[in-house]
């Protein structure tokens, strides 16, 4: 058997690509704070930097199969490389919160180009098994996930712009080694449509599936946005390594924890317990909010929870309509990313409005109707995944969707 560390060195350039991109899940969590006083911003106005980027990530979903079907996984690479790039160098330069959220949103776009064709592009090139090449696409994953948080503690305490010039920086190098290094790749099989995942909507377990994501995304959105503004006395460092344990966890339960979970339990029992356990999660935010070690205590262990539901609820999308796994996830993400776009403005508005406790109890609600929602929907779900026509393994789903967490 080939080594898992045995790959050509196109491999390695598109997985040191893949470290930088998942980096921008947490990276600007670290400097919320910073960003709202340093450009006199609300924070709801901050908020927006989540709400941009997921709305531009959840449309551009819809034409990266459209776009890579016609112009190849190559040239859809890095063209998404090159928007990161730019955009994410913009906003370092930007002297107003409205010009941030405007280019972080053109970074939605490049991250969307990109990551929904990194992982076909690593398996096609690697050397070894399908398996192989999953496993070292979760690294990067996990990787990005985890260390996000802590670079933009890192380079943020120098200046809130520092974490968007290294992005920019490191995605350069990610650009002329995928250029120089990946072979081209000419465009293969059917060419989709616009409206192929508006089809594969109308699949009762699909819907079902997708109205969970946007009530288990306004919670975990709401987490990422008002988790800073709760530790009111942590500098940037210290929201920096908070958000690195939550990414840590993250990273592992979901590679490690929900595959056990789920041969123990069983998929929708699991993730039933996971949303629930997420929830109360968010419940003691808002009852302990003013207590800091608490609030910092529940975003660790929020992480946990994260990882499992982001694995199974990915899984059980790939089995659940009939169609083809990249339609599916487009639908999908498209749906789901309207919880990650909405989330955090509504959740820091009521921050401003109602109080600082306010943003979790919005998000347990959410979550809340959430778990109604699948557990009405279970036989429907249940019964579409035993339908399905080939099975598949948490960790191969997890990694196939990758715009869940991107």
């Amino acid at each position: 058997m080939t080594s898992l560390l045995k790959q050509p060195r196109a491999v390695w350039a598109v997985a040191f690509a893949c470290v930088i991109a998942f980096m921008g899940i947490g990276l600007v969590d670290p400097i919320l704070k910073e960003i709202a006083v340093q450009l006199e911003a609300t924070p709801s106005q901050v908020s927006l930097l989540f709400t941009s980027y997921m709305a531009i990530m959840g449309i551009a979903m819809l034409v990266t199969g459209v776009v890579s079907s016609r112009i190849g996984p190559k040239r859809t690479l890095l063209i998404g490389l090159v928007l990161i790039i730019v955009f994410a160098g913009l906003a370092g330069l930007s002297d107003s919160v409205q010009a941030v959220i405007g280019f972080r949103a053109g970074w939605g776009l490049g991250n969307a180009l990109f990551v929904a064709t990194a992982l076909a592009t690593i398996v096609s090139s690697s050397k070894g098994s399908v398996a192989q090449a999953i496993i070292l696409f979760e690294a990067a994953l996990g990787l990005g996930i985890a260390s996000g948080p802590l670079v933009g503690g890192l380079l943020g305490e120098h200046s809130w712009r520092g974490p968007f010039f290294g992005v920019s920086v490191l995605m350069t190098i990610a650009l002329i080694a995928t250029a120089i290094f990946l072979p081209a790749t000419p465009p293969t099989g059917r060419r989709t449509s616009l409206a192929d995942p508006f089809r594969a909507l109308r699949h009762p377990a699909l819907l079902l599936l997708a109205l969970v994501a946007i009530c288990y995304n306004l919670g975990f959105f709401t987490l990422m946005a008002a988790g800073p503004f709760a530790l009111p006395s942590f500098d940037i460092m210290q929201i920096g390594w908070t958000f690195f344990g939550w990414g840590v966890l993250l990273a592992l339960t979901s590679v490690l924890v929900a595959p056990w979970l789920q041969r123990l339990f069983g998929t929708l029992p699991t993730l039933l317990t996971m949303l629930t356990l997420f929830g109360l999660d968010l419940v003691a935010m808002a009852v302990f909010t003013e207590h800091e070690a608490a609030i910092a205590t529940c975003i660790v262990v929020a992480g946990a929870f994260l990882g499992v539901i982001n694995t199974l609820v990915t899984e059980a999308v790939m089995g659940a309509a009939p169609v083809e796994r990249p339609v599916a996830s487009a639908a999908y993400s498209f749906v789901r990313f309207t919880g990650g776009a909405v989330g955090p403005y509504v959740a820091l508005k009521l921050a401003e409005h109602v109080g600082v406790h306010a943003p979790f109890w919005f998000g347990a609600i959410a979550v809340g109707v959430g778990v109604v929602i699948l557990a009405l929907g279970a036989v429907t779900i249940g019964r579409a995944l035993r339908s399905a026509p080939s099975a598949h393994s948490p960790a191969e789903a997890e990694a196939e969707l990758v715009g869940d967490l991107a």
